[in-house]
């Protein structure tokens, strides 16, 4: 059975940082399956948080450690493990 990718929070993003730029800093530490900026749905605009998806759970962690607090686009990030969303 697969185990599921580390979800990864990136907060605090420049409103400039795209979803390449993610996935260029996090792949430095190890596979991206996916990165994506959240944007608002009415303006298209960065909302200024975004999210990543790391397959490997070791590399994810050395990827949280290393950011978090890091500098991108000018801004010092927030990075940690996303939290699953609670169902309604």
């Amino acid at each position: 059975m697969a185990m599921a990718n580390t979800n990864i929070y990136v907060g605090n993003l420049a409103y400039s940082t795209t979803s390449r730029d993610l996935e260029e800093a996090f792949g430095r530490y190890g596979t991206v399956a996916r990165a994506q900026v959240v944007s608002d749905r009415d303006t298209g605009r960065s909302r200024g948080f975004g999210f990543v998806e790391m397959p490997d759970a070791g590399e994810a962690q050395r990827a949280i450690d290393a950011l978090d607090g890091a500098d991108l686009g000018g801004r010092k990030l927030t990075v940690n493990k996303a939290r699953e969303r609670e169902s309604r």
